[in-house]
């Protein structure tokens, strides 16, 4: 299958506007065509964390029609990982964005191959028909729900820390910093109830399950996105940022398939996962997951569609840091962490 071609076109000035500071988070003025030629105004900046400092960078574009990202992949061998995940994702139950492997060119030039992934903004609720009023992104591991800086491990100067607030008002913002002031300070008993009235339970474990499975260790303190929706006001959680999953990590190094517990990490899910019934909930969404997705009979047919749609762009790319020898084990890599992660899970969730 070839690859649909994306055409970004900037002004030299705008260009070397961006150039400057791979940090900023400000647009410049773009254009942007598809297998169209239409050419349509957009605002254009670069994307990521540690990857702006890559030679191959991410972009994030914004137009009318909404957002997408731009992703190189640059970590990730295969660049299927993140559209598996969200894949994934979606098969149990879990709003995630949709992806598609393109091939990007920049003012003429080919950049080889990339990922277009969904941007999760007003347009991606409109499109699956959920009610939004209010979204938040989890930037960074400041979003872990507790009371305490991670890295510091005293009190945070905002509870807002880790957050943007992508949709709605102060009071939103408000909203969820008392929400997390009271997941750590209500008694067992009220918190429960708290919860209850506040979290969709079906939701979050089943994201929870989907970010154990893939051991996206940066999944659970950042890298995710809360929305919810009035009358309820119920939070509900999407992923977001999975290239450090089956059996890589975000740096695209080979990882264990032991390195992340069955329980996940941050404060929501410990408080979660010490009710009983939530905990039993959990283990029963855990268990049908590894029963019917979660398997290589499953998933192998969409890792083989996905790695055979983008490898032969992958080949001719000389600006990748991958031998193709690499890439080509990729789908043995990914199988062999899925069958020794559902040992590993299996086992756990006898005892857990």
């Amino acid at each position: 299958m070839v690859l649909s071609v994306i055409n970004l076109q900037v002004e030299q000035e705008q260009w070397e506007t961006l150039r400057q500071n791979v940090w900023s988070h400000d647009y410049v003025n773009a254009y942007l065509s598809n297998d169209s030629n239409v050419m349509q105004p957009v605002k254009l900046r670069y994307r990521g964390g540690h990857t702006r400092e890559y030679p191959k960078k991410s972009f994030e574009v914004e137009s009318r029609s909404g957002t997408i990202h731009l992703n190189a992949e640059y970590d990730d061998p295969s660049m299927i990982r993140n559209a598996l995940s969200f894949k994934f994702f979606e098969r149990i139950g879990v709003p995630s964005p949709a992806t598609k492997h393109c091939v990007l060119t920049l003012n003429g030039e080919n950049l080889g191959p990339y990922l277009k992934i969904e941007g999760v903004d007003s347009r991606f609720f409109l499109r699956r028909g959920l009610p939004c009023t209010a979204l938040f992104y989890a930037g960074n591991d400041d979003a872990n729900f507790s009371l305490l800086n991670p890295d510091t491990n005293k009190l945070k100067t905002s509870l807002f820390q880790g957050y943007e607030l992508v949709i709605g008002e102060q009071a939103d913002r408000k909203r969820l910093e008392d929400f997390i002031f009271n997941l750590n300070t209500l008694p067992p008993k009220k918190l429960y109830k708290y919860l209850e009235s506040l979290i969709d339970l079906d939701n979050y474990l089943k994201w929870l399950a989907g970010a154990v499975c893939t051991s996206n260790y940066d999944g659970f303190n950042q890298n995710y996105a809360l929305y919810n929706s009035s009358p309820d006001f119920i939070y509900r959680i999407i992923p977001w940022d999975y290239e450090g999953s089956w059996g890589r990590n975000c740096f695209g190094e080979r990882c264990s398939s032991r390195s992340v517990r069955i329980m996940g990490y941050n404060i929501l899910t410990k408080k979660i996962l010490s009710n009983k019934q939530y905990k039993k909930k959990y283990k029963e969404i855990l268990q049908e997951i590894l029963e019917s997705v979660f398997t290589t009979d499953s998933l192998q047919p969409h890792v083989e569609h996905l790695l055979a749609n983008v490898r032969p762009a992958i080949e001719i790319d000389n600006t990748r840091k991958w031998p193709i020898r690499i890439v080509a084990r990729e789908p043995y890599i990914i199988m062999s962490y899925i069958r020794n992660r559902r040992k590993f899970l299996a086992k756990h969730l006898k005892s857990f």
